[in-house]
């Protein structure tokens, strides 16, 4: 099978991979390349190939790997790893390159939520420190004088923003959007179904009926494909024989024809996909959870200029009083006319928010830990638990957080409280 490369990709990685290897004088060479984009869009994929096609051996890392329960450990593995790399690379005599998939999931910080850990913070520094100082990396414990062979390091993730901003910054690491063009999804959708017979036109037609899907739906629908003929194979076998007859059968393994790949049924099955998607995004139920479940963390606070009394009227209901600011947003005596303003503009962006607060100790390594369980979409949520929070962290840093709720990152930290300052 022929899988395409796209050129801007394969480009990219030619000109950083062997602007490692060369020797410019006067000229400061990222280690790094960073290469982030949407899920699905085939950046670990295309790198496979583009180092297949250019000879270069690669040494893995996964982001499942950059946390352990001893602290060190995985700083320490990247170290290793890259000696290991550098070693072959002098040894063989050919490019090789140090490859750390999904960076943003081992080490990056999503929310509030995620734990910002010693190997966390251990990992951000030794590839910061490698990215410095790549003839000189040394294991723990041990020094050697003898300066190693560079190597690059390629590392891939989808929101680089969770990541340590000096680690990312220009010098140390090169960035690189990978968001394929609809000649670049054309040409990989083509590769896939290169075996099925598809023509060029009818490749054209599925890539631009579902547009707005990535590349790795378009290998799931040929994948599926096949589940018509493997259930009809499950139901000739039966549900209680299948095991022996796929696993250590003597009769080997079983056969199938080439299942039905024409352009309608690939439509048909791909709309069926989509909408299988739509019911996850549709379910909220992770939203549902949290609004049911909002109140335990804080008091929220009565509707603004409403007075309830227990005097019941004369057709049994209790009496309320209103004043003609009772359709105003809350509003708090405690926080100021600023903090205020900036809860409501954050609010009205369609944003959520959380409030964080740390010491003065864990202030210099930016340690926040949050105040709340959950993030706030209310105006007058988002007072009274403002001031619960003024109350209890008194003598702390606090700060605003505005969070986009679609894109799942921050948008905004304002620190509203210092210690024994105002707020």
């Amino acid at each position: 099978m022929g899988y395409y490369i796209a050129p801007r990709f394969l480009d990219k990685i030619a000109v950083h991979i062997t602007k490692n290897f060369l020797n410019l004088p006067g000229i400061r060479v990222p280690l790094i390349l960073g290469i982030h984009g949407r899920k699905g869009e085939g950046k670990t994929f295309q790198c496979e190939l583009a180092f297949e096609k250019m000879g270069v051996e690669v040494t893995l890392i996964s982001g499942g790997e950059l946390e352990s329960p001893d602290a060190g450990d995985p700083a320490r593995l990247i170290r290793l790893r890259y000696r290991e790399t550098s070693e072959l690379s002098k040894v063989r005599g050919k490019m090789c390159v140090l490859m750390i998939n999904d960076l943003d999931a081992g080490a990056g910080r999503f929310d509030e939520g995620t734990q910002y850990t010693v190997n966390t913070q251990l990992v951000n520094a030794t590839l910061m420190n490698i990215a410095d100082n790549p003839t000189d990396v040394q294991l723990p414990g041990s020094y050697d004088s003898t300066p190693l062979r560079r190597v690059p390091i390629i590392v891939t993730g989808n929101d680089f923003t969770t990541l340590y901003a000096p680690l990312i910054r220009d010098g140390r690491m090169e960035k690189f959007y990978w968001e394929p063009s609809r000649d670049d999804k054309v040409g990989i959708v083509g590769g896939i179904f290169a075996p099925d017979g598809l023509s060029q036109k009818e490749v054209e037609q599925l890539v631009d009926t579902f547009a707005n899907q990535s590349i790795d739906f378009f290998s799931a629908l040929r994948s599926r494909i096949y589940d018509e003929q493997i259930r009809q194979f499950i139901h000739d076998i039966g549900f209680e024989r299948i095991s022996l007859r796929v696993v250590n059968s003597i009769e080997g393994p079983p056969a199938f024809k080439k299942p039905d790949f024409s352009l309608a049924h690939l439509i048909e099955s791909g709309h069926l996909m989509v909408a299988e998607q739509k019911r996850v995004e549709n379910s909220q139920l992770v939203d549902e959870y949290n609004r049911l479940n909002r109140g335990r963390s804080y008091q929220a606070a009565p509707p603004p200029n409403v007075t309830p009394t227990s005097q019941p009227s004369s057709d049994g209901e209790k009496q309320v009083a209103k004043t003609n600011g009772a359709n105003k947003p809350a509003s708090s005596p405690h926080l100021t006319l600023e903090t205020q303003e900036q809860i409501r503009q954050i609010l009205a962006q369609g944003y959520t928010i959380n409030i964080e607060h740390v010491d003065e100790r864990r202030f210099r390594t930016g340690s926040w830990q949050s105040c709340l369980n959950t993030h706030i979409d209310a105006h007058s949520d988002a007072i009274s638990a403002l001031e619960s929070c003024l109350e209890e962290y008194s003598g702390e840093y606090l700060r605003l957080v505005g969070i986009d709720p679609k894109a799942k990152r921050r948008v905004i930290e304002t620190i509203i409280q210092r210690p024994n300052g105002k707020n």
